[in-house]
């Protein structure tokens, strides 16, 4: 069910979800001041490969890639199960080529993340919101203009119904398990390589387990 505006968002199913990814390209980068451009990249790889592991559907867009916004990131263009979608529109619900593939991918949860968070991030969560869609901003693979103008169209978009959340806490909410065996090889590798201080900490729990005084504590609990 579609919450209301004014509800608080449901916990997010990956069955029931799919990713808007908008304008990932360097010359959007080139005027996004919000957050770096390494960290953008690093968390936007992520979601991607994140999205991969728990089997939810991505749609890339794309703008004036000849003219000014240039070609895909090279970290995701290899990781994208299919080409992005071409628009002119800030607004990419104003596509019908976007509408369409939202209406394919038959996912009640869009995932909407990229370029510019004032323009084609929140706009196109404004309008998806306005059509009865359960639309969640991630925020943290999102840049503005500004830290400022940034939040804004996320309180703007909160404020229509919009919910916020980041990628990391979509792994974690997908996995929910580290005993979910089928999902834990692809989720603990992107939080390894991509995962900062979380996936430090992860490698540092398997050496420690791996280290001679755990096997021998194990070996001694066996032996009892």
């Amino acid at each position: 069910m579609t919450p209301d505006a004014g509800q608080l968002p449901t916990p997010i199913d990956p069955g029931e979800a799919m990713l808007l990814l908008t304008d990932c390209q360097p010359g959007l980068s080139l005027a996004a001041g919000s957050r770096p451009h390494q960290d953008l990249v690093g968390n936007v790889t992520a979601l991607v490969r994140t999205a991969a592991v728990f089997g939810v559907p991505v749609v890339a867009t794309t703008s004036a890639t000849e003219r000014f916004g240039g070609h895909l990131w090279p970290a995701i263009a290899g990781l994208l199960p299919a080409p992005p979608l071409e628009r002119t529109v800030f607004n990419a619900y104003h596509d019908e080529h976007v509408r369409a593939a939202i209406e394919q991918a038959g996912r009640p949860v869009i995932l909407i993340a990229g370029l510019l968070t004032e323009a084609c991030v929140g706009l196109t969560a404004l309008s998806l919101r306005a059509a009865g869609h359960d639309v969640r901003i991630v925020a943290d693979c999102c840049a503005g203009l500004t830290a400022e103008t940034h939040q804004l169209a996320l309180n703007r978009a909160a404020a229509a119904g919009t919910g916020v959340t980041s990628w990391i806490q979509l792994l974690l909410e997908w996995q929910q398990d580290w005993t979910h065996s089928a999902t834990y090889a692809g989720a603990t590798g992107v939080l390894t390589s991509l995962g900062g201080s979380y996936g430090l900490a992860l490698l540092h729990a398997w050496d420690m387990l791996a280290s001679p005084a755990a096997t021998g504590q194990q070996t001694v609990k066996a032996a009892r």
